[in-house]
This record gives structure tokens, sequence and C-alpha cells, in this order.
């Protein structure tokens, strides 16, 4: 009886202390949460449960199990240090502080000292920006058609060197003929060479006595071709034939080009001592002995240049008339080309200072594309010339920012000339610039053309392409 009794008592006390504990933990509940109220509530039972072993007389089955009654408190206080922590919370002040990220390398992983890092990402650069047709025009011309000064000045420097030996070698072998200054010149003295100075004109001029010469069109002679001149001996009555040293060159009559052009060819061919020149201008000089023309090809350590010896007459009763002596054909062969050259760079010069236009320009830009072309290399600077003089006289706005829309107008206005295989002379329209042309070198330009209207991007890509060099 009093066994019962005393566990009676047992049970309240159990009682008295689980309603403490549940009210504790319902407490706890709220202000620690449901994480730190778990915590507590097995601290708790854990420490009772040690309490009342130690206060308690032993169960029967506690001590068959365990004697020493520490079993279940180290698993329960197992189960305390496997329960997760949470983080405390933040209080509020600390919200209102900057947050400071670590450093990068202190939360990189350790990685092997073998093993290659990968490559942190990089910030790729904008892609470029399309340019317009203005701006791989103006691209090509500082790339591809301008030419350096110091280039240009050699070029000069050799040309004039070259002049002075050859005039003087011309005075000892012809004493007794009256050549004129040689005069370097061309579209390079002008600034009208594109893309190298590999090309400049030496005019040897031929001095005659005024009164004894006259110019005679060639519209007016058997051959009827008004690209060409005659040059007629004259009063004869009073001025015997013989009285000239220029008289033993006629041939029935009139001045031979052709007979002076043999002339000059074998001199420089055979009596000009070319290695000592060239050994005095610093060069190596040859003459070109398969082409027609009287050409001079100069190697220099910096640049390769021709040198074009052109004999010419001045005529003394038509302005501005240049004529030079050229390997002509038929009923013209001893007839003289007229030289357009200087018209047409005087008349450039003036419509630009006029406007300060871009006419010079666009001829560059012109003659850089055709020149060295598979197709377009027969387009020489006449016809080009022509078609910008044109252009020059009808359109008003010759500012750089339209050198792209006249570009392409010359090539219309070309393939239209090439099409009716005739482009008239700014000068003399009964001259047809592209009459030395074949059909077969009209059709092939003209469809160049054709095609590069089209894509005019590619015409200029497609020229830097052949050259091996930058297009666009």
């Amino acid at each position: 009886m009093a066994a019962f009794f005393q566990k009676r008592g047992k049970r309240h006390q159990d009682d008295v202390l689980g309603s403490v504990l549940d009210f504790l933990l319902a407490n706890a509940r709220l202000v620690l949460g449901v994480g730190g109220a778990a915590v507590l509530a097995i601290a708790t039972l854990a420490v009772k449960r040690l309490i009342d072993r130690a206060t308690g007389p032993q169960d029967e089955d506690d001590a068959k199990g365990d004697p020493t009654g520490l079993e279940d408190s180290w698993k329960e206080l197992s189960l305390l240090k496997a329960t997760p922590r949470r983080p405390p919370r933040t209080p509020p002040a600390a919200l209102s502080q900057p947050l400071l990220l670590p450093a990068p390398s202190l939360l990189a992983p350790d990685r092997p000292a073998g093993a290659d890092p990968r490559p942190s990402p990089q910030l790729r650069s904008p892609a470029p920006l399309c340019l317009t047709f203005q701006e791989k025009l103006l691209a090509f011309e500082r790339d591809h058609v301008s030419i350096p000064v110091a280039q240009v000045a050699l070029a000069k420097q050799l040309a004039g060197d070259i002049a002075l030996e050859l005039q003087a070698h011309l005075q000892n072998k012809f004493p007794e003929l009256p050549f004129g200054a040689l005069v370097p010149g061309g579209p390079l003295y002008d600034g009208l060479q594109a893309g190298a100075a590999d090309y400049v004109r030496l005019l040897a001029p031929l001095v005659l006595e005024p009164g004894l010469w006259d110019l005679v069109p060639g519209t007016d002679t058997v051959a009827g071709d008004p690209r060409c001149w005659a040059v007629r001996r004259t009063r004869l009555e009073f001025c015997s034939r013989g009285s000239s040293p220029w008289d033993r060159f006629l041939v029935g009559g009139y001045l031979s080009s052709r007979v002076l052009l043999e002339l000059l060819r074998k001199t420089l061919t055979v009596a000009v001592n070319w290695p000592a020149i060239g050994s005095l201008c610093g060069c190596l000089i040859r003459p070109s002995v398969a082409s027609e023309d009287l050409l001079l090809e100069v190697q220099h350590e910096r640049l390769e240049l021709t040198v074009a010896v052109l004999l010419a007459v001045t005529g003394p009763g038509v302005e501005d008339c240049l004529l030079l002596a050229w390997p002509l054909e038929g009923l013209a062969g001893n007839f003289w080309l007229q030289d357009l050259y200087p018209l047409e760079a005087a008349r450039l010069r003036a419509l630009d200072d006029r406007d300060a236009g871009t006419r010079r320009r666009l001829l560059l830009l012109l003659y850089g594309v055709c020149h060295g072309h598979p197709a377009l290399g027969k387009l020489t600077r006449a016809p080009l010339t022509q078609v910008v003089l044109r252009l020059g006289e009808e359109e008003a706005d010759w500012a750089e920012e339209a050198l792209g829309e006249r570009f392409l107008q010359a090539l219309e206005l070309l393939v239209g000339s090439l099409e009716r295989a005739s482009l008239p002379c700014h000068f003399n329209p009964w001259v047809n610039v592209l009459a030395g042309l074949r059909q077969q070198e009209i059709e092939e330009a003209g469809y160049a053309l054709y095609r590069g209207l089209q894509d005019p991007e590619g015409l200029l890509c497609a020229w830097a392409g052949q050259r091996g060099q930058r297009g666009c």
C-alpha cells in the first residue's frame, strides 16, 4: 500500500514538472523560434532523465539493459550535438551598414597545383560599325592612292639628275641640233599620280626656227586624223632646203616624227653609257627595248621608276598646242600627236580652285581603281580625265561629302560611253578617246564596271585583293 502511494506521488510530481516544461517550451517557441525551442526541449529532457535516474529507484528493465543509465543520455546528447544551428539573425541596426563582399581570391575554391585555371570571362569589344561607301572610298584613297611625300621627292630628284645627264649627252652627240632644256613633268609633278611615284615624263623639246615651220591640223591632211598635226616646212623659196638643221628629217616636205624617234632610240639604247650615269645617280638605269615608246627603267633601292623620253614640238602659232613624236600607224606615221595633258591638268586645277572641289581627287580614285586591274587596265588616264571633266562642268556640288556620289556617277558615265564605244574629247569633240581600244577590251571593261556599279565596295576590295593588300 505504501509503495502504491509512493508511485502515485512520483507520477504527480512528473505531471507538475511536465506542465512546467510544457509552459516553458511553449513560451520558448515564441521567443526562440521552432529551432531554438527544439534544442531547449531536448536539453531539458536529457537533464530531467539524468536527475530521475540519480534520485529514484532503478527499474528492472533499466538495470538489465543499461546498468549505468548513460546510453540514452549519450543518444540524447548526440541528438543535441547533431541538431543544426541556424545563424543568428542580423540585428536591425546592421541592415543600414554597407555589405562588404569578400575578396575574389578568398571566394575561389582551392585548385590543384597542376590544374589549368579556367579563363575568366573577358569583356568583348563592341562590334565595328558598318562603314558607308563614302568612308570606304576615303579609306581606299588613304591606303592605296596617296603617295608618301618622301617617295615623290626621291622620284623627282632621280628624274632631274637623269634629265641633266641626258641633255649633256645630246649636246655632245648632236651639237648641230638645237634641243631645248629637258624638263621632267607629268602627273607626278601636278599631284595627279596615284598609287606610287613610278612614272615621269621627260620632255625633249625641239627648237624650231620661227617663220620656217607651220602647223597643219590632221583633218586638213591626207590622214584626216583629228588627233594629229603635221609640221610643214615653209618659205623654201627664201630659205632653201638644208638651211635648217632639222631639214634632214623631212619626209615629203614635213618634219617626220618617225625618223626622229628612230634616231633617238638608237642613241638611248647604244650610245649612252647608262651604267656610268646610274652610278652617278645612285641607281640602275636600263633603256626598254621591248616598247615602242622611249622608256628608261630606273631601279632604286627605295622605288622603281619609269622615265618616258618624249620629243616635243611647241606650236608657235597655235595657243597651248604641244605635239609629241608618237609611234602612229598608217598615213599619220610621220605626223605628231597632240598632247592634251597640259590642257586637262590646267582645266581641272581651275575648276577646283573656283569652288574648292574634289575633281582631281576623283580622277586619282578612278585611276587608282583602274590601274593594274586585269579588265580595267586599258582605261588609261585620257578617258578617265575626260569623264571627270564632263562631270566637273555639269555637277555643282563638289564638296568632299559628295565624293562618293560623284564616283558612282563617273562609273555610270564610263559604262554608257563603253556601250556606245564613244567618248568625245572635251577640247576636241572630233576626237574619240576610246578609239584606240579593241572591241574585246571595251566589252571586258564595260562588264567589269557594270559589276562595280552593282557592288562598288566589292570593286574596291577586289582591287586590293589582286594587289595582295588590305582592301576593306
